[in-house]
């Protein structure tokens, strides 16, 4: 369906992952026309529907981060969502397991940082105590965390777009952003292409650019120097095996102690909403940038090793592979941590426009919180 020129567009979100979805779904319900623009054919086809599906509690994030903050009040929000409109969820809780005593070390450490950012319901545990819960998982010691989950990652954006539409937002497929260009003040044109190589353009006073894997080229379309404002992203290729759940009865998520920089957070066992078992992902830099969503024969034997330290009954035959996804980290290898960028540009002479950039995880869990945080930003502009 291509966009009629004609038409009013008050609000234009650029991007029909989970984000944008849940963007979509609270802005709709406040303003009159809201188009959500997504260049493949569905919506979620990328970092939205290829990760973990796992509802985060916000325990490895800095304190006063947007992770953290984000995370600690989508995690409320996401399981309220979700009962009151039947999708399907677990609160499983997870074991995060120490095999070795410098990862016990760790615990502690993990348990403060929870702590800091309000998240108090974390335990430490024993050996013992996880064995009862647990008997197939091996480890010195580990931390509960009652308020991990998972969710039906494709359920849930199908219910937030059913809510944007209801509201009358406007969803265009197979649509792709080549240009955004300020025409007047509060005023923006919307240059884009589809797939028969038709070209169109529109104006609109707000523009949402929650484009995932290319928001970081969004943003220069707008003139933003993506380097001067520390706005480019690396993409990071996660992996992921599916293990023979009839070899393992588990019944919470288990993950090791992350990895250090939380480039992520190691080989971690997940369960599905419908009881399948499934392990990553692990993260290799994708130095071309490239959406390649192989999963390497090579990788079985890393994986089959780092789930043995926890899942010592594990046999390499019990791995199959799944799939990958591709997550945008404003991080190279050996760069710091950083932080999601979510930032309303009217002081670099851009007002109505916001910029969300290196949303990866804890992105689905903080997705509500997002969507209220984007209508507070546009809503105060002067």
């Amino acid at each position: 369906m291509a966009i009629e020129s004609n038409m009013e567009k008050d609000v234009t979100i650029i991007g029909a992952g989970v984000v944008g979805l849940a963007i979509a779904s609270e802005l709709s319900s406040k303003y009159d026309n809201v188009f959500i623009l997504e260049q493949n054919k569905r919506f979620g086809q990328e970092t939205s529907s290829r990760n973990s599906e796992v509802i985060h509690a916000g325990i490895y994030y800095a304190p006063f981060s947007l992770k953290a903050t984000l995370c600690v009040e989508g995690n409320r929000l996401i399981y309220e969502f979700c009962k009151k409109r039947n999708i399907p969820h677990k609160q499983c809780g997870k074991y995060i397991v120490a095999t070795n005593h410098e990862e016990e070390t760790e615990l502690e450490k993990i348990r403060q940082k929870a702590i800091n950012n309000n998240v108090d319901s974390l335990r430490l545990v024993t050996a013992k105590q996880l064995s009862q819960h647990e008997p197939s998982v091996k480890a010195i010691a580990g931390i509960w965390s009652p308020t991990t989950g998972v969710i039906d990652s494709h359920r849930y954006m199908r219910v937030l777009l059913a809510i944007a539409q209801k509201n009358n937002a406007k969803l265009f497929t197979n649509t792709k952003v080549t240009g955004v260009e300020k025409v007047g003040e509060h005023r923006y044109e919307i240059q884009v292409c589809y797939p028969d190589g038709q070209t169109d353009q529109f104006q609109t006073n707000y523009v949402i650019n929650c484009a995932g894997l290319n928001a970081d080229q969004i943003a220069s379309f707008m003139g933003i120097d993506i380097d001067a404002a520390g706005y480019r992203q690396y993409f990071w290729k996660g992996e992921y095996f599916s293990l023979d759940s009839d070899q393992h009865k588990l019944k919470h998520l288990i993950y090791p102690v992350p990895l250090p920089q939380n480039v992520g957070l190691g080989i971690h066992t997940t369960i599905d909403v419908s009881g399948g078992v499934k392990l990553g992902p692990n993260a290799i830099f994708m130095n071309n940038k490239e959406l390649d969503y192989t999963v390497s024969h090579e990788s079985k034997d890393t994986f089959y090793r780092a789930v043995n330290k926890y899942l010592p009954g594990t046999k390499l035959t019990d791995l199959h592979p799944q799939m990958a996804g591709i997550r945008p980290k404003l991080q190279k290898p050996g760069d710091p941590v950083r932080d999601f960028i979510i930032r309303e540009e009217s002081d670099r002479g851009l007002p109505g426009v916001v910029n969300l950039i290196g949303i990866e995880s804890p992105g689905l869990t903080s997705s509500l919180a997002i969507g209220k945080t984007v209508e507070n930003l546009i809503a105060n502009i002067n």
